[in-house]
């Protein structure tokens, strides 16, 4: 019998505001129901804060749960996302690595206010009232103060202005190597795809060459239908995973109010879902028998 109902629908990239979501995981959950999914995956940045309550939820949704985070990570100076499916939370290297990532968030984003306020109407309490207890704090949450303070229109115009990597207040944080990081989720029985790959509205992409050493460490996937990537980005990544035997996956990349993405936008087949759940430490908690 296959594990997953025949017309599925998976949505496995998705914020809750456990990092830089707008919507409680419970809320999510929720969300993900009434946009017609029958699988989400939790993926916060650098955390697994959300799980309990995301799990909790299932029941009463009757949206299966996937586990995960999404890894903040680098090439050299690029920004590198790696997803983590299904790993081992209490696997103590694993933690250790997000446990210094959200701490240099943290400091990072305290920095970058700084900087800011001297040109800016922006304190670091301003930030604070934009998250919740426990969240990871990052730019979108000064972004989402300085929109508050009526300094700019939204989310995306901070990026592209006062947060951009070339504005004269980015400050950069620690992350761990990519192909480190791929080792770090294997090790702890999680399943690694890249997020996001191809979206070159975000700056440089990994090479093709780069995307081959990190299948040969256990790179498991690509994400491949994102609305960052456009034909010719999802074309060639299609044909790199094929050529690597990497599983290829989509989603939607859901921040809530944090961003436009619909949750559904992007999708994965079920045969790519069964294969990371067969792959991982720990199961997908569903609502129906398997």
């Amino acid at each position: 019998m296959q594990p997953y109902p025949v017309h599925v629908r998976i949505d496995l990239h998705t914020h809750s505001h456990a990092s830089d979501g707008t919507d409680a995981p419970a809320e999510l959950m929720a969300a993900a129901a009434r946009a017609g999914l029958d699988v989400v995956a939790l993926t916060d940045h650098d955390t697994t804060r959300g799980w309990d309550e995301a799990t909790a939820a299932v029941p009463t949704t009757g949206v299966a749960l996937v586990r995960g985070l999404e890894l903040s990570c680098r090439w050299g100076p690029m920004s590198v996302h790696l997803l983590s499916y299904l790993h081992d939370p209490h696997e103590p290297a694993l933690r250790a690595e997000t446990d210094a990532i959200r701490e240099a968030r943290l400091s990072r984003a305290r920095h970058m206010v700084d900087l800011i306020a001297a040109d800016h109407p922006l304190t670091w309490d301003d930030v604070l009232a934009q998250t919740e207890p426990g969240t990871t704090v990052g730019r979108p949450h000064v972004a989402d103060a300085l929109v508050a303070k009526g300094v700019v229109a939204d989310r995306s115009a901070a990026f592209t202005s006062i947060l951009s990597a070339r504005s004269p207040y980015y400050v950069p944080h620690h992350a761990p190597d990519v192909l480190r990081a791929v080792g770090l989720v294997r090790a702890a029985g999680g399943v690694p795809v890249l997020a996001h790959p191809g979206a070159l509205t975000r700056g440089r992409i990994l090479p093709d060459d780069v995307v081959r050493e990190l299948a040969a460490a256990g790179l498991a996937g690509i994400e491949v239908d994102h609305r960052d990537h456009d034909a010719e980005q999802r074309a060639r990544l299609g044909a790199l995973a094929a050529e690597l035997g990497l599983l290829v996956t989509g989603a939607s990349d859901y921040h809530g109010e944090g961003k436009p993405n619909l949750l559904g936008e992007g999708t994965t087949s079920r045969e790519a879902l069964a294969a990371i759940e067969d792959a991982g430490a720990i199961e997908v908690v569903r609502p129906w028998r398997a």
